[in-house]
């Protein structure tokens, strides 16, 4: 039997080029290797987007992208967190065995705190929630970006205290990440994150692409000057789409002087275009057949409710919940 792998993303926005190369190209890569549960984490988007409309839609558009993208739905399990009622029902036990200390370190909580927000209590106890998601699912390993991966330690904690005090229900899953695509840098060098406003649209339009390019924050050398494309933003993303004898001949003009920013950024935006043409050509499928998408996601809801139920039974008997 194939390891099982859970990830999944918020539908609290666009997706951008670094959702891509950090989560949902691993998603697809791995869709033969793993038995994949990928959710849309809409109840864990509730701890921010707070408008009907907005995570309905958003959650439709994430399907989409995944779609799009290249997940398959006869080989992964594609569906909405919110339908799969158990995870919070789950949620509920490992609320009762946590500590507030315990959750108090926890970088989400700690990153609010610091910038003086008020806290509800589904930010707060927002890793057990993504704990349940993995656990319930027996999951071997979760795939996430570098950052992420305090969040399956709390996964395997719970789990660790679950065990102890119940006995023994689940296993201890592991990260799973692409070192070379850990972290995807933004336009202005830090992580590509929709909280900085640094983003790429995955999906934008030619003009949206091109004014996200054109921002990306350089140093002040002339184009005749030699650079380190190292210290270089544009030089980070042409990476994602460059290899081999292309890259090593963009980094030897970096070197070498006579290769401008402007021309870099240029090249990066003929890049990116090129490379989403096929996924945007999907994707209008999608959008032209939303009844398909709807579908895929009832189906998937089904699929990941068979395969908790027995999990489910083995909770509620070691907890004595079951009838």
């Amino acid at each position: 039997m194939k390891k099982v792998l859970v990830s999944g993303i918020q539908p609290s926005g666009r997706l951008h080029i670094g959702n891509y190369f950090g989560a949902l190209k691993q998603f697809v890569d791995l869709q033969d290797t793993y038995d994949s549960k990928i959710i849309i984490v809409d109840l864990h988007a509730l701890t921010t987007v707070q408008d009907k409309n907005k995570l309905s839609a958003g959650t439709l558009e994430i399907a989409m992208d995944y779609l799009a993208c290249g997940l398959d739905p006869q080989k992964v399990v594609i569906f909405k967190q919110s339908d799969l009622p158990e995870v919070t029902e789950l949620t509920w036990y490992f609320n009762c065995i946590t500590q507030v200390p315990y959750l108090e370190r926890a970088v989400a909580y700690k990153d609010a705190h610091m910038k003086a927000k008020e806290i509800n209590v589904g930010l707060f106890v927002y890793p057990l929630l993504m704990a349940a998601d993995i656990l319930i699912a027996d999951a071997d390993v979760v795939a996430v970006g570098a950052d992420q991966k305090q969040h399956i330690e709390y996964a395997r904690d719970t789990a660790l205290k679950f065990n102890n005090i119940f006995g023994e229900t689940f296993k201890l899953p592991e990260p799973l990440i692409i070192e070379s695509v850990a972290i995807v840098p933004g336009t202005d060098g830090r992580k590509m994150s929709k909280s900085y406003g640094n983003t790429i649209p995955l999906f934008g339009t030619d003009e949206e692409i091109k004014k996200a390019v054109m921002s990306i924050v350089t140093d002040s050398k002339s184009p005749e000057e030699s650079k380190d494309p190292e210290m270089c933003n544009i030089f980070a993303m042409h990476k994602l789409f460059l290899q081999g004898e292309a890259l090593e001949n963009l980094r030897n003009s970096y070197i070498s002087g006579g290769m401008g920013y402007k021309e870099s950024k240029d090249m990066l935006l003929s890049e990116i275009i090129s490379f989403i043409t096929p996924m945007r050509e999907k994707r209008k499928f999608y959008e032209n057949n939303q009844d398909k998408v709807i579908d895929i996601l009832k189906d998937g809801a089904l699929r990941a409710r068979n395969d908790t139920t027995e999990k489910m039974r083995l909770i509620r008997k070691n907890v004595g919940v079951a009838n």
